[in-house]
């Protein structure tokens, strides 16, 4: 099947000024080759110092000024002074601190002049002050010892609108552009570029605490902060426009900030059942592309080099939430193995409980000694049960595929549906039908929604696959 992958659960959007040196961002530090010129040696630099360091720095200068509208700015314009300057000066021996420094005196120069034109004060007053108030400042969210989760919990505030939340803190904390974002959300990339615009001069003008809350407040942000976090891990197997097909980074960096959480709030089933899926859906991550860089789908994965340590853990987390973890024939985690379970548990979220099914499907795959063992009708049923909770369109289309794995190509063909109108802009939907139908054997037909699919697509790698199997099709 084309895609969605089965195994990779739904692409559920939530419900409730680029930099250019994100698209060249690979899955590790960039490293030049020996005898790269000194220009490439830089850009890799660059690239490098966005994927280590922008969250980080974003944090820094909104914790030291309190103006996260300015800090965005202020932390991009460093990167592109710094796309110019290292070329001609030489790569910084530290580059985060170099970027920092650039941001900090981007923050000051823009207070000066806020200050300047509305009291004409002198610039050494300013500064005086400024030195004065981050001396005095206190750090409000000591009890969360990770920065970078600060910063999401600072971007979750309740008073900002739940889709601006998440839009936000995708791009102050990850990094992602704007048409990343919209991907993600599937919404158009105009629409997603107002929508940051609007929410940021929102922030500006409110005067909305832009701090950690205090530690008994956190469970209120908490649903938001998973939702994040999921789309950051969506976000390193959702292949964009450029090149590089997967951010495996990004996933092992969601999966940190999850056991962090796990630690910081225990037992939340919100946590316990997001770290289960991404670690599930992780767990295949040295098996998803070829030796040349070409995608395998779920069917055609070398199931012996899953990494089989990231499912063991992710059925005992689901151990802890429900008895019905896995099959039968794979022995469930011994009570021995299982974190002690609390004498009272908070009721589960709406988004604790979709987590949940989605992790039980992806269970079924990880356990499914081959793909032809895989119990599709399981499967299928979790996935009406999914729709019937969310209402997702996205849930439809995988649930199409089971479907079509359990009772046949036509079956799976009438639950797409009206899917073209729901998810216009998303090429699965056609590819997924093609696929189906040469199944079914109508060929042409099956031609037809694979070319429709190509002019949807935006991934060079998921074009060059659409593009063979359209070829196959023709060619039969």
């Amino acid at each position: 099947m084309t895609a969605p992958d089965p195994a990779d659960g739904p692409r559920t959007p939530p419900t409730g000024a680029d930099a250019s040196t994100r698209a060249s961002a690979l899955a590790g530090a960039p490293t030049s080759a020996p005898g790269a010129s000194t220009e490439q040696q830089a850009a890799d630099a660059v690239a490098a110092a966005w994927q280590q360091h922008w969250s980080r720095l974003i944090a820094l200068v909104i914790g030291q000024y309190a103006r996260p509208d300015l800090a965005e700015d202020a932390v991009s314009d460093a990167f592109e002074s710094a796309a110019r300057r290292w070329p001609l000066d030489g790569v910084p021996a530290n580059t985060g601190a170099w970027l920092l420094t650039a941001a900090r005196r981007r923050v000051l120069d823009r207070l000066r002049t806020e200050s300047v034109q509305r009291r004409k004060a002198p610039l050494m007053v300013v500064d005086d002050e400024m030195r004065a108030a981050a001396s005095a400042a206190v750090d409000p969210g000591a009890h969360v010892a990770d920065e970078q989760l600060r910063l999401v919990f600072a971007c979750c505030h309740p008073a900002i609108a739940p889709d601006d939340r998440v839009a936000l803190t995708l791009r102050f904390v990850v990094g992602l552009s704007t048409a990343e974002i919209a991907r993600l959300l599937l919404v158009q990339e105009s629409a997603m570029a107002a929508r940051l615009t609007r929410a940021k001069k929102r922030l500006a003008a409110s005067g909305i605490p832009f701090a950690t809350p205090p530690a008994d407040r956190l469970d209120e942000r908490l649903d938001v902060v998973a939702t994040v976090v999921y789309l950051t891990f969506t976000s390193g197997y959702q292949p964009g426009a450029g090149d590089v097909p997967l951010r495996v980074d990004l996933g092992d960096e969601a999966i940190r900030q999850l056991r962090v959480l796990d630690g910081l709030l225990p037992d939340r089933a919100v946590v316990r059942a997001l770290l289960a899926l991404l670690l599930l859906q992780h767990s295949r991550r040295d098996t998803r592309l070829d030796a040349d860089g070409g995608l395998v789908l779920l069917p055609d994965q070398d199931r012996t080099r899953w990494r089989h340590d990231d499912i063991d853990e992710a059925l005992t987390l689901l151990s802890t939430l429900t008895p019905e973890v896995a099959p039968a024939d794979r022995p469930a985690p011994t009570p021995a193995d299982r974190p002690p379970a609390p004498t009272t548990r908070p009721p589960m979220s709406r988004l604790a409980r979709e987590y949940l099914l989605q992790a039980l499907i992806a269970a079924e795959h990880a356990t499914a000694p081959t793909s032809e063992a895989t119990r599709w009708h399981v499967v299928a049923a979790r996935y009406a049960e999914l729709e019937r909770l969310t209402g997702s369109p996205v849930v439809r289309l995988a649930r199409a595929v089971a479907v079509a794995e359990a009772d046949g190509p036509d079956a799976g063909l009438r639950l797409l549906d009206g899917l073209d109108e729901a998810l216009p802009r998303l090429h699965r939907v056609p590819a997924v039908r093609a696929e189906l139908l040469a199944r079914a054997g109508r060929r042409a037909a099956a031609a037809a929604s694979y070319r429709h699919a190509l002019t949807l697509v935006t991934n060079p790698t998921e074009r060059t696959h659409l593009e063979s199997r359209l070829a196959e099709v023709t060619s039969a």
